[in-house]
């Protein structure tokens, strides 16, 4: 038996949206991209992905739709902005939130889609641009179970892990703590780093020490390719939720303000924790 693959969609062919698509194609699955950058654009039809002007256009044409911008409201703009996908996307459509937004953003699109008859796949994925290239990224998913059932082939392109944790919003759930822990334990490695240099100890001798005890992390384990780009976002949607919920945080604040000062100090002198000159890639985000 046969089966008729989705035609594809991709709002922004970025680093990881680029990668993304390049697994798809391989696996047979037509894909149209849509891009404010022209560059972008090329390199997609270079990889075998068509392009089109607008989200708008790319509902006409795709039942599969994954949105891959850099903030919420772009997420927002894409979906429910003039020119969106929820102008022409038809009912039975899917859209795939494998941005990194706050988790009421993604309900609150949600709520928009499900009003037209369209799907929800909240599908943010981690592990970082090298695993997109590998195809072994993790998307941490929330939805409906029969959803989630008919993204899985597409995401399984790239993705070597799909964790399915709750509803709508529970996939940026866990993207957020994941996030959360990455830059504390970031920021903590600066501190580390800083003060074991002081005693005159070889950082790359005791990094290998590390990894073998409790001071072990993917922080760590990827410290070249940390560039805290995305940092100040991630602890913003941290507090934000703290203040939805009305928690006291006091640690992520301090982490929050933190990330600032850590972006400027691991893009001039950071701890050389490694002995190699850093890499221009973010880390298992």
């Amino acid at each position: 038996m046969t089966t008729t693959k989705d035609h594809i969609g991709i709002v922004g062919a970025g680093r990881m949206g680029l990668a993304m698509l390049k697994h798809m194609v391989k696996k047979g699955y037509k894909v149209t991209v849509c891009d404010i950058a022209e560059k972008q654009i090329e390199a997609a039809k270079a990889e075998g992905a068509s392009a089109v002007g607008s989200p708008a256009e790319l509902g006409k044409l795709c039942s599969f739709v994954i949105i891959g911008v850099g903030f919420d409201a772009e997420c927002e703009q894409v979906i429910t902005g003039k020119g969106g996908l929820l102008e022409t996307t038809k009912p039975g459509g899917l859209i795939a939130i494998s941005s990194t937004v706050a988790p009421k953003t993604a309900q609150k699109m949600d709520e928009a889609c499900r009003a037209k008859g369209i799907d929800v796949y909240d599908a943010p994925i981690a592990r970082g641009r090298w695993a997109a290239d590998n195809g072994t990224l993790l998307a941490l998913v929330g939805g409906k179970a029969e959803i989630v059932a008919r993204a899985e082939p597409v995401y399984r392109c790239f993705c070597s892990d799909i964790e399915h944790l709750g509803d709508v919003g529970h996939g940026q759930v866990g993207k957020t703590m994941n996030n959360m822990m990455l830059w504390v334990t970031a920021c903590g490695l600066i501190e580390a780093g800083r003060l074991a240099e002081k005693t005159g100890i070889d950082l790359t001798k005791l990094r290998k020490a590390l990894q073998m005890s409790s001071g072990q992390s993917a922080a760590l384990e990827d410290w070249d390719g940390i560039t805290f780009t995305w940092a100040l976002k991630d602890m913003q949607i941290v507090m934000d939720m703290a203040d939805q919920y009305g928690l006291s945080m006091p640690l992520s604040g301090s982490i929050k303000e933190t990330v600032k000062e850590a972006r400027r100090v691991k893009a001039k002198n950071p701890p050389d924790w490694t002995g190699k000159p850093a890499m221009a890639y973010e880390a298992k985000g």
